[in-house]
Formats: structure tokens, sequence, C-alpha cells
């Protein structure tokens, strides 16, 4: 068990499990609470989420999922961590338009590279170690007309039409295949092949794919006259109402070939102060009384952002590293001037400048010119103000001269530009 996990804990100041998921923010929605309440604080259960490989990397959505999966463990549960690699050949109905199918070889690169980055967030030892299960496992032997005879048939159309994300597609100028039509019916056999094979009794996932989910359950009451559970999770959203994780149209990525660490870090640095409580309920296991504090540090000190200092640090280093997490610190500090660039690893100062506005350059370009360059100021006659009213640094270096040429790049390859105290440009070696 890494390091990181070891150091994990429930709060114990909640009476149980389902009671801190509820503080968090963590239930939307589930089949009779009283009921799943008692299943929790009966005994181990076994519990499922199902992640499925339409990209190459998991995202903070995916994020919310395993930490809710993790404090299940934590309370004594068994969680099976679901790859679709059958469902990932479908695709669940996207709210506007069809998926474009990827390939089988596509498929099943990315059912490994996101098996392995979910099991990062479980333990696989100890009585109520993780699984890691593969749906195409058991989907790959049914025949089309078994899986007729033996699963379509226990579906009705009428209420396979009345799911949202089926009848906002109907009522788009896209419609919707019966690939993805049948999406639902390929979950609800995972949930039934799970209760068959592990006694598993819970499913978990976000409210937005509630549809799906009461598919599995409704799937095991007609097959097996039995009774299993679900807890939805909702939808992330800012203080504006915006979809949280989504920034320009573009995902936060587990995968540090996606996201840098140093990117990520400042993505959770940036989270706005109403918003910062409640990330820390969702993404982090400190205790109610910690994130309490912050709360009342964040309203007496905003200006600090202590919560979203610890924020950052705390999600960073549970998806990266604790030495990511601190290395991004670092290098922010450098930048402004606040320590050493020479003293930073080359990856870690590349993810920073590429964050920032950027060009490549050689040696003995003016100063002036590559201020114009990256956006720093409009003009040339801007830049050589700028630069003689003082307010100019060159690898934190204050430049004197209007005439002043780059001479110098930090471990041969980077150089840092920034006007006044907070606007910075990057400069890569040509």
């Amino acid at each position: 068990m890494s390091s990181t996990l070891s150091q994990q804990s429930n709060d114990s100041s909640f009476k149980d499990v389902l009671e801190e998921l509820k503080w968090r923010g963590l239930v939307a929605l589930s089949t009779d609470e009283e009921e799943l309440r008692k299943a929790l604080t009966s005994g181990s259960i076994t519990y499922y989420c199902g992640f499925d490989p339409t990209a190459a990397s998991l995202h903070l959505g995916n994020l919310v999922q395993l930490l809710t999966m993790r404090r299940l463990q934590l309370a004594g549960h068994k969680p099976l961590a679901l790859i679709g690699g059958s469902t990932g050949l479908v695709g669940d109905p996207r709210p506007t338009a069809e998926r474009t199918l990827n390939t089988r070889e596509t498929v099943e690169e990315w059912v490994e590279k996101l098996g392995k980055q979910a099991a990062r967030f479980l333990s696989f030892e100890g009585d109520n170690a993780a699984r890691m299960v593969n749906n195409l496992d058991w989907t790959a032997p049914i025949s089309a007309i078994d899986f007729l005879r033996e699963i379509g048939k226990h579906f009705r159309v009428g209420k396979m039409l009345s799911k949202d994300a089926v009848s906002a597609r109907l009522n788009s100028e896209h419609g919707i295949s019966y690939t993805e039509f049948s999406y639902q019916i390929l979950q609800g056999l995972d949930f039934l092949e799970l209760f068959r094979r592990y006694d598993c009794v819970l499913q978990t996932g976000g409210s937005d794919q509630w549809g799906n989910l009461t598919s599995g359950t409704d799937l095991i009451h007609k097959v097996e006259g039995k009774s299993a559970h679900i807890l939805a999770t909702p939808l992330i959203t800012n203080s504006d109402g915006k979809k949280f994780g989504k920034s320009e149209g573009n995902a936060v990525w587990l995968d540090s070939e996606f996201t840098s660490p140093y990117a990520f870090y400042q993505f959770w640095l940036n989270v706005e102060d109403a918003d910062v409580v409640d990330r820390l309920k969702v993404f982090t296991f400190l205790t109610r009384a910690e994130i309490d504090e912050l709360e009342q540090q964040t309203v007496a000190a905003p200006h600090l952002r202590a919560a979203q200092k610890r924020l950052a640090f705390e999600v960073t280093a549970l998806v990266h590293s604790p030495e990511e997490a601190q290395a991004a610190i670092d290098a922010s500090a450098a930048l402004f001037g606040m320590g050493e660039l020479s003293a930073l690893d080359a990856s870690t100062l590349r993810s920073a400048l590429g964050e920032l506005p950027n060009v490549e350059a050689a040696l003995s370009t003016p100063i002036a010119s590559l201020l114009v360059d990256t956006g720093l100021v409009a003009s040339l006659s801007a830049g050589r103000r700028a630069i003689a009213e003082g307010g100019v640094y060159l690898n934190n270096v204050k430049v004197e001269d209007e005439a002043a040429v780059l001479d110098d790049f930090i471990q041969q390859e980077f150089a840092v530009l920034r006007r006044g105290k907070k606007t910075l440009a990057g400069i890569f070696k040509k």
C-alpha cells in the first residue's frame, strides 16, 4: 500500500460512512436510504463503480467516484473497480451527438491505462482488498441470440426510452443509434454479473447516470428476485452553476501527460472562495474540524488563500505525489522571484512555462522584442519604457539596459521573463 493510502482515514466524528458522505455533498440520489444505511453498517458489503475507456486518462469526474469508493473501503467495504472493456467499445449516450467509436486496439490500450490509474486510489491488501474487473470478460462469450433471450427480454422499450440521456437524444436532430440505446442493457448486465460472481449489492456513480444505474437494480430484481442498492453522487458544479473541472472545454486529467502536476496544482489554487470548502469536502480526506478551520480562515483573511493552498497541496499529493505537489509550490515561488529558478528540475520548469505565454527565441534576441513577442507589452517602445522604469526581470534579475539582450538560458533550455510582480512569460531555446 502506498504511503498516501496508508495515511487516509474517514472522520470518526460521524456516526457512519453514509453520514460522512452526505456531509461531504456526495449523495445526490440513492435507493432506499435507510436500507442502504443498514447494509453499510451491518457488516462488510461488496460494491462497484464503472469507468469506461473513452479517453487515455481519467479526469476529475472520475476522481469523485474513486474517492467515494475509497471512503467506502475505509469503512470496511470491498470495492470492485470495473474498467469497461465492452461498454467502452459502445459508449454511453451523450446528450448531444453520437460518440465516435474507437478501435478495439485503442480501447484495449486505454483499459490498461485506466486500470493502472484507478488502482492507485484503492488498497489491494487486507480483508476488504479491492479487485479490478473488466466487463469484456463476461460479455465477449455471449452470443447475440443469448444476449437478447437472456438479458434483453427483461427490458421494456418504453422504460428505456424514458431515460434522460435517451430522451434527450431522441429529441435532438442527431437521434440515437441502436448501439448507444443498448448501453443501459450492458450496464445492467454488469451489475447482475457482479451480483452473481461477488455478491456485489451496491453500485456507485454520477447522478447523470441514474438511468443506467437503475437498469442494474431492475435487472437483479427481475432475474434474481432480490434487491440491490445505488448511491449516486451529484454533478460537481461551481457556484456560478458551470460544470466543475472544465476549462475552455478541456477536462482536467489525472495523467501527468495531459495535465502536468504544475498545471494541476494551479487549477486547485485558483478555486474561488465560494467553492473552496465544497472542494475540500469532496476531494480531500481532511476532517470536518480541519475543513471548518480553513473555512474560518477564508472568511477572516481571504487574501491569504489558506484553504486554496491546502486544497491544491492535498489533491496534487493525492493524484501525483507529495513530492510533485512540493515541486509545484517551489516552481510557483521561483517564477515570482522567491526562489532559485536553477534549483528546479527541468520537467517541472518546462511544465510551468508551458502554462504561461511563451515563445521560442535564440540568444542575443533583444529583451524589448521578447516583451512584445510574449504579449507582456504592446510595442517595442512600451517594452523599452518598462525596462527603463525598472519593472522587467529576466530569470529573476532586473534588466537595467533598454538595449539588453537574452544572454543566458536556465539549464541551457529555458528563460523566464517577468514584468512587474505578477506578469510572466516563458522563453524556450530555439
